[in-house]
């Protein structure tokens, strides 16, 4: 035993009628040799016992002769998952392991559901391996004596990185993982597990840190994705968005009933709750055995769905990205993709759950909501098929997380400055920080900065005798702990019954459209709005039944650039007649009458369509870009056009081009002469074009929830939204008067551009098309490009009794005459 610990891990596979898979092995022995790195594979493919029972091993390695003896070993392995939805399951198949191979260890999951009395055993007896998130992480190192949980650990590995990379959550794993690995006496093998992602390399040496060698194991297991299109039975030669999809719901109940088990995937809440009605409608008798599984229902509810999920009591889970990851229930027979998921890591992350086991295929089935989705349909079955995938852009300098860090330091066993300053620059985000900047972060958590010094609350964190910085004041460690994390969402209203039964939560301004009687659909009931107390709706059950949905902010994702430049390349492909998928094939009639009536615009060339109608003068630019850079886009011509000349523009957009309409004709031949899409100024003129100030202004309230600038209230008695934005104003117009230089501020900015606006993406875009050809075309009426844009428009920004459909009629058939 002792020369081989690897044969435990065998004997068990043995017993359970499994082979390891080469990965599998493979990641064990480079563990036992001391490595750390990233394991890339496929959802369902055995990724948790690739780096569960390495840990196991080391230890039987370590303690040849009674590794089955009882011991206070103290936490070995420290397990990071980014939903708690998934801590469950996986201390139940880690648990079980133990218990079946005779090992005395204890599995146990803390997070923000654990109760306090299993903290307090925790803290007096830790387990042995601990499951938890990288908020609850950062909770525990605010605990006074932090250095002892991580004395006897030897790994850590965190689940899901490509979910965590991309955003702050991942930064503060950065910031974490980087403190223990300082702390602890012994060297710790740190590995993370990521689906696959455009930069792997790169999001291995984020994880490990500039100072570590990249070090990637990669699963050689050939994962089939079948994705089947639902065709409608004619094609719609001038689409718009989101009419199509509801109406195939009669060909997907059929793969429904076919199936013992369906997810049905939508983008957004909104739509969730639309399907789930509109299936029990046309099904009333899988009453029970269909669900509905989306962010704003109760925990209890998602539960729920997720147990019965995985004893395989339902056949049907209507539901959003909220089912994404990676919950352990049994894989269903078949996934259901509702409209494009405009990103290719997207859709084969919601594949992986049907066939959720190594060697069975994923099947899905895609149900495009317009006809030009099924172009998106056939990119993701091309990027596929070439194993192409996103990548994953991390934040860096994000002083609002830094900050919150160095007071969670401060509030356990604090720090001395000097000390921490390179285990900072260790890391990926904070490689660059320099000292002038760790200074200015050090002055603002112990006074407040240049501008806050005269404010006691500010002045929070303490040099003591030492020199060490901690924080002696009981409640301002207390506010701190209260207000840990890096997750921000809109301000949200309880739904409850006048009983108290707890429902969801729903995004304030809904209930701001809302008046006292109107009825509306949630949780998969149709409900009567009631009243507005505290920080509920109260609601009751309605008999009359409602079409209206709670809608969220932010619903509306966005192309992915990867996705994006495949639908370019499909497209320059049907230019050349080359029809290479079922989808295209579909479609060549719709991309027939375009070329006919205007231009299907090759990689090389910009389609720009100038037509006059009974709106005004329009003018459509196809970039095929995404909606979020072509929101930007659509700014910023508009912007320069408007410097040159006296014009009032209204621009509308989708993911593959932006719409300018004006009363008076747009002279548009003369302002491409005058070279709109020039680089010159780029930055100043999107800050011009876009109400910057005011967006950084929405942007600096995340910002300052962030770093502890505005407390958001005591549990159960939050502080309301207009105090919450009122308080973050005046220190938004304080900073912006007395104070440019601060580094908070200046993150604002830059997350409205880098982030918000994706103003690298709009660089290089504007670059594409100045290495393009500029073709104008005057179709003389709308064209099946342009005309879902100014349908997306007219949907958003008139108000009108008539139905959308009975709108679009008309003008189709002003078109056809």
């Amino acid at each position: 035993m002792a020369n081989n610990p690897l044969s435990v891990a065998f004997q068990y596979f043995q017993k359970k009628g499994w082979i390891p898979f080469e990965f599998q092995v493979e990641t064990w022995q480079d563990f036992l040799d001391g490595k750390s790195g990233l394991l890339n594979a496929p959802t369902g493919s055995g990724k948790t016992f690739a780096l569960f029972f390495p840990v196991i091993l080391e230890y039987i390695r370590n303690h040849p002769d009674d590794w089955q003896k009882p011991r206070k070993n103290g936490i070995q392995l420290i397990w990071i998952t980014p939903l708690r939805a998934l801590a469950q399951d996986i201390q139940k198949a880690m648990q079980e392991v133990c218990e079946a191979i005779g090992l005395p260890w204890k599995v146990a999951v803390r997070n923000g559901d654990t109760e306090n009395k299993e903290r307090l055993s925790q803290k007096k007896n830790p387990p042995e391996i601990l499951i938890t998130t990288p908020e609850t992480l950062h909770i525990l190192l605010a605990q006074k004596d932090n250095h002892a949980l991580f004395q006897n650990m030897q790994a850590i590995v965190i689940d899901e990185w490509h979910e965590l990379m991309g955003n702050k959550r991942g930064v503060q794993v950065q910031l974490a993982l980087a403190y223990i690995r300082h702390q602890s006496p012994q060297a710790i093998k740190l590995w993370a597990i990521s689906a696959t992602i455009g930069n792997l390399e790169e999001a291995c040496q984020i994880l490990l840190g500039e100072r570590h060698p990249v070090h990637i194991v990669k699963a050689k297991i050939e994962k089939t994705i079948k994705l089947q299109t639902v065709y409608p039975d004619e094609l719609e030669k001038y689409p718009w968005s989101g009419h199509m999809g509801v109406r195939l719901i009669d060909k997907v109940i059929p793969i429904i009933e076919k199936h013992n088990s369906v997810l049905l995937f939508t983008n957004t809440r909104a739509q969730t709750e639309i399907w789930y009605h509109q299936i029990m409608e046309k099904r009333p008798d899988w009453a029970g055995l269909a669900a509905i599984h989306h962010g704003s229902l109760d925990q209890a509810v998602r539960t729920w769905v997720e147990e019965s999920l995985h004893f395989g009591k339902l056949k049907l889970v209507v539901c959003t990205s909220s089912l994404d990851l990676g919950v352990d229930f049994r894989p269903v027979d078949a996934v259901i993709q509702v409209g494009s998921p405009k990103g290719v890591a997207r859709f084969i992350q919601r594949a992986g759950r049907s066939g959720h086991q190594p060697g069975l295929p994923s099947l899905i089935y895609f149900v495009p909501t317009h006809s030009l989705e099924l172009v998106e349909a056939a990119a993701l079955r091309s990027a596929m098929e070439n194993n192409e995938s996103e990548n994953i852009i991390c934040p860096t300098l994000t002083f609002d997380v830094l900050i919150q860090f160095l007071v969670t330091l401060a509030v356990g066993e604090g720090f001395f400055e000097e000390e921490l300053y390179p285990i900072l620059k260790s890391t990926y985000s904070f490689k660059n920080l320099t000292e002038e900047e760790y200074r200015w972060t050090m002055s603002f958590i112990t006074q407040g900065g240049e501008s806050l010094q005269g404010y006691e609350e500010f002045s929070k964190v303490e040099k003591d005798e030492t020199g060490k910085y901690c924080i002696k004041n009981k409640r301002a460690a207390m506010v701190h702990r209260l207000s840990m994390g890096t997750i921000v969402s809109e301000p949200m209203l309880k739904v409850r019954f006048k009983n108290g039964t707890f429902l969801g939560m729903i995004e304030e301004y809904f209930f701001s459209k809302l008046r006292l009687g109107d009825r509306f659909f949630f949780a998969g009931r149709n409900l009567e709005f009631v009243a507005i107390k505290e920080m509920s709706a109260i609601v009751q059950l309605s008999n009359r039944k409602s079409t209206n949905t709670p809608s969220y902010m932010g619903g509306r994702i966005s192309l992915t650039s990867k996705l994006a430049f495949k639908i370019r390349e499909i497209l320059e492909k049907s230019t050349l007649g080359i029809f290479d998928s079922d989808e295209i094939a579909y479609v060549a009639p719709l991309l027939d009458l375009q070329n006919r009536i205007s231009l299907v615009p090759d990689k090389k060339t910009l389609l720009i369509e100038k037509i006059i109608s009974r709106e005004g003068y329009h003018i459509f630019i196809f970039p095929f870009e995404g909606r979020m850079v072509h929101e930007i886009l659509g700014a910023l011509i508009a912007y320069r056009i408007s410097v040159s000349y006296p014009i009032s523009l209204s621009i509308a957009m989708n993911d593959y081009g932006f719409e300018m309409l004006s009363d008076i004709p747009i002279p548009i031949e003369d302002i491409l002469e005058e070279d709109v899409f020039s680089e010159n100024n780029l930055a100043e003129d999107i800050k011009s074009c876009i109400n910057e100030s005011e967006m950084a202004k929405r942007k600096f309230r995340d910002v300052a929830t962030i770093s502890g600038l505005v407390f958001q209230g005591f549990p159960g008695k939050p502080i309301k939204f207009k105090h919450l934005q009122s308080n973050s104003g005046i220190l938004y117009g304080v900073f912006e008067d007395y104070d440019q230089d601060n580094l908070l501020l200046k993150q604002a900015h830059r997350e409205v551009l880098d982030i918000q606006m994706e103003k690298d993406n709009v660089l290089e875009a504007i670059r594409r098309i100045n290495s393009h050809q500029i073709v104008l075309k005057t179709p003389g009426q709308f064209t099946p490009f342009s005309f879902p844009i100014m349908v997306d428009r007219l949907s958003r920004s008139t108000i009108s009794s008539e139905s959308m459909e009975d709108r679009v009629a008309k003008m189709k058939a002003y078109l056809i005459e």
